[in-house]
């Protein structure tokens, strides 16, 4: 089997990780339930550029069970788990080519591995396969059936794409799904956000000022957490109404100008490049800490550090520290990588097993609708999305009312009035 992995003696490690990711995904577990009796997958390559995490694990064996080869790259050079990768390509069989802390090219050698595979359908967080696909594979496209996309960023970048008419396979944006952002960027990045910034860093959040970059559901759900912590939340926002909103939620909300001079903690959740600049480090205080959970490494501007930085030093695992021309010190996390991933251990298998179910079932879709699908982004279909809803509250033991025949009637008609 061809596959790339930093050690395969860490397989063992990586199976009980995977194992204990598995309790917390009821609902992906009983999609593979269904998926091994009916295999909707037979026959059908699938190429994921993922994190390669114990729930992208437990996807990539869903999809096996369905019938389906699968292979995987990372979406990060600091997501990826090397026990996770090894038990993958030990255990069931599934090639990895990721190794955490990869160079760019070997990053990109990686995702032209799973290209060369001839994947009928893709699946991408971050969109770096499919771009990939399409400007230095394009020989391959027309084997694709669709493809499928985990994140804000990525949805963005294929929108992109398909407004441009460069984009030669339909794609459904999971990421869009309510199942997934409501949760998943919500509850998933709020946590482990948290999570990779007290790994790393051990400080105490209570009594802080904590900048937030963007307040979409990303950061909404970080906000939501900061203020749990005890902080105090500072948005820094380009969009009107959720500024607004922001100060609805009883946020300070202020230019990133002046949040730099305020800050203890700065986080980066906009999707967007250089959000904060060499004026904003310059303003900073001593001691300030920042970090990124957005897709890639371009929101915090690590080339503006630099060059006002006359001293860096690795200070702990995971933070480094720049002192910069006016004598203060700045502390990167994780370079400038997504926080929750590279410095804890991303989303809680609880919120990605929504995600991963609409993953599951969305290629399922394709694979059926294949012939009718045009070459765009689109939603997830509203009964994918209600259905991981609904498998959802069955496995936490909630029951909800449902409609009569009278109630039905009422909302589809519009004679009953006052």
């Amino acid at each position: 089997m061809d596959f790339h992995v930093k050690d395969l003696s860490l397989a063992d490690e990586g199976l009980k990780l995977i194992e204990w990711a598995e309790m917390d995904m009821p609902v992906l577990r009983q999609i593979r339930s269904r998926f091994n009796q009916e295999k909707p997958l037979k026959g059908i390559r699938i190429g994921g550029c993922l994190h390669i995490t114990t729930e992208t694990a437990n996807l990539a064996r869903t999809l096996k069970e369905g019938g389906a080869e699968v292979y995987l790259c990372a979406s990060n050079p600091l997501s990826t788990k090397d026990e996770v990768a090894a038990a993958l390509v030990k255990y069931f069989e599934i090639p990895v080519f990721a190794i955490r802390g990869e160079d760019k090219e070997t990053y990109y050698s990686h995702i032209k591995a799973v290209i060369d595979k001839e994947p009928h359908i893709t699946i991408d967080d971050g969109a770096d396969l499919v771009t990939t696909l399409h400007r230095e594979r394009p020989e391959k496209l027309d084997k694709v059936w669709g493809g499928t996309e985990e994140t804000t960023t990525g949805v963005i970048r294929l929108k992109a794409m398909a407004r441009d008419g460069a984009l030669k396979y339909p794609i459904i944006a999971v990421n869009d799904a309510l199942t997934k952002h409501l949760f998943d960027n919500r509850y998933g990045t709020g946590q482990s956000t948290i999570d990779g910034i007290l790994r790393t860093t051990n400080r105490l959040l209570a009594g802080s000022y904590f900048v937030i970059a963007g307040f979409g559901w990303c950061g909404k759900g970080l906000a939501m957490r900061a203020r749990g912590m005890g902080a105090k939340v500072i948005i820094t926002e380009v969009d009107p109404l959720k500024a607004l909103e922001a100060v609805m939620e009883g946020y300070l909300v202020m230019p990133m100008d002046e949040a730099a001079e305020i800050g203890d903690f700065f986080c980066t959740v906009t999707g967007n490049k250089s959000v904060i600049r060499k004026e904003h480090f310059l303003k900073m205080k001593d001691g300030a800490i920042i970090a990124n959970s957005g897709h890639f490494d371009v929101e915090i501007d690590l080339e503006d550090l630099k060059s006002i930085s006359t001293k860096v030093r690795q200070i702990r695992k995971e933070v480094e520290e720049y002192t910069l021309i006016n004598g203060k010190r700045i502390y990167l996390l994780s370079q400038g990588r997504l926080v929750n991933l590279a410095g804890a251990e991303g989303h809680p298998s609880g919120v990605m097993d929504m995600s991963f179910a609409n993953q599951a079932l969305c290629i399922e879709y394709i694979v059926k609708n294949k012939d009718k699908l045009e070459k765009k982004v689109y939603p997830v279909p509203e009964e994918i999305d209600k259905e991981v809803a609904r498998l959802k509250l069955i496995a936490m033991g909630v029951k909800i009312d449902t409609l009569t025949p009278e109630q039905k009637k009422y909302l589809s008609s519009w004679e009953e009035g006052t």
